[in-house]
């Protein structure tokens, strides 16, 4: 495969190999050590008991108020309900104090939910992002699981958030429909509080939004959120401490930081309004200029490949990066299957060495001419003629929908190369190996002569599955 940075052709380029966000690696002194130890035989044990006090204390109000409740409807402030609320907030305000995030330190103007129904956080780096949803008891967006945990779950209940059903096929398209009807309110619902990056990181850099908060095309208000502390314990990313360590390591400073910064209100042009992938990405870079983070052109559907590990992991300036992301909006990646797989290697064998022009692969795709699709042909395009060997996109493809398998690639690729059988074993030659090699790796012009020495026990330029 052709390592092609920038493709995307808007503005957005694949990152530095030295940007991984969803990796948090903590370094401790020798200071630091000893400190955390004897905060653990001190102050932690206090402060969980706090914590769980106070959580318990909360649980009650959450429970009352949530009685009676219509699931499409929101009811009046009432006299009760104002005054549970204000017990609500003194009493997570005070969850947090005793967590050691002493003081919360708020910059801007909040906007109110009449004018502003949607409010855009980022970067979301851990779960004690929850301080400003708790100070504010705007609704969030979270799956239908949470809502199952003890006590907690209760407190999510009350602030109305909007369910995500994992086990429903069309989940998204009622999420986006729930968000655009409250957005729609007139300020009746709370305003809706989203993490557009979909997933924690390490603060690195600001990766892509989803479109979701963009889709009903109102006024939006940026939040941007800092955690300026000399030792980072609240990272919890994908590749790093766990729950419970991070917790446990928060606790043990004698002080946390935050800052809540609300940026001014972004209102979308027209073009904007009829864009949400333009809108989103606008609110992006106004927000990363705020934060003094690159924009790092990484997905929660790139996670896997920018995580993987093994004999073929995925190397941080794989093309594959922009192979993924390519697919996964033209719904490539979704309906891939086995089955799939296997149907386009037996076309693609079938296709042999015929190489492909735009055209001919959107045909042989079966699917319309797009921007999109000119980019995955392009990433293919290793003479730069315009035309691919199609049998590597199918390779490509395998290896990103079965990242986990990375023999079941190499075997689909074997019999879409293979020249002939020699006791029934499959039989590439070595310029064929070093072409498959690259297109499961996403890489070119990488030096496999020792791969290649390695894998024949005698010279003879031909190498068995």
């Amino acid at each position: 495969m052709k390592l092609t940075h920038g493709v995307d052709g808007d503005a957005s380029e694949l990152d530095p190999p030295s940007i991984n966000p969803f990796v948090h690696d903590v370094k401790f002194s020798l200071s630091d050590k000893i400190k955390i130890g004897l905060m653990s035989v001190t102050v932690f044990p206090v402060r969980v008991l706090l914590t769980a006090f106070v959580m318990l204390l909360a649980w009650p109000f959450a429970f009352a108020a949530s009685l009676g409740r219509s699931e499409g409807a929101v009811e009046p402030q009432s006299c009760w309900r104002r005054l549970v609320d204000v017990c609500l907030r003194v009493l997570m305000r005070s969850l947090w104090f005793c967590t050691g995030f002493h003081w919360v330190r708020v910059k801007g103007t909040p906007a109110p939910p009449s004018q502003v129904p949607i409010l855009t956080m980022a970067p979301h780096s851990t779960y004690f992002d929850a301080i400003p949803v708790t100070m504010t008891m705007s609704s969030i967006v979270t799956k239908l699981e949470s809502m199952s945990i003890p006590v907690w779950g209760t407190l999510i209940s009350y602030i109305r958030p909007v369910l995500v059903f994992r086990t429903d096929q069309d989940s998204r398209r009622k999420t986006v429909e729930e968000i655009k009807r409250r957005a729609h309110s007139s300020g009746q619902w709370p305003q809706i509080m989203i993490f557009p990056e979909g997933t924690c990181t390490n603060r690195s850099g600001v990766i892509r939004f989803k479109p979701g908060a963009f889709i009903p095309g109102l006024p939006v208000q940026p939040v941007v959120l800092r955690y300026p502390n000399k030792l980072d314990t609240v990272t919890w990313t994908w590749q790093g401490p766990g729950a419970a360590k991070i917790f446990w390591l928060t606790l043990c400073q004698l002080h946390n930081s935050i800052e809540i910064e609300y940026l001014p209100v972004y209102t979308p042009s027209e073009e904007e309004k009829s864009d949400p992938a333009l809108f989103a990405n606008n609110v992006r870079q106004v927000m990363a200029k705020a934060l003094q983070l690159p924009l790092t052109d990484l997905t929660l559907e790139d996670l896997q490949l920018s995580l993987s590990q093994g004999p073929l992991c995925i190397v941080r300036n794989s093309s594959l990066l922009a192979f993924n992301r390519h697919i996964c909006r033209l719904g490539l990646r979704a309906k891939t299957t086995d089955p799939e797989l296997a149907q386009q290697a037996s076309r693609a064998r079938k296709l042999w060495e015929d190489r492909l022009g735009l055209d001919d692969f959107a045909l042989h795709l079966g699917l319309p001419h797009s921007d999109t699709l000119s980019k995955i042909h392009k990433l293919f395009d290793k003479r730069g003629d315009g035309k691919i060997d199609v049998r590597q996109y199918v390779i490509a493809l395998s290896a990103v929908c079965r990242l986990s398998r990375p023999m079941a690639t190499l075997k689909l690729a074997f019999e879409m190369y293979e020249t002939h059988r020699e006791d029934e074993d499959s039989v590439l030659e070595d310029t064929d190996v070093v072409a498959v090699l690259e297109a499961m790796l996403g890489v070119s012009d990488q030096d496999f002569s020792e791969l290649l020495k390695a894998a024949q026990p005698e010279p003879t330029g031909k190498i068995t599955y």
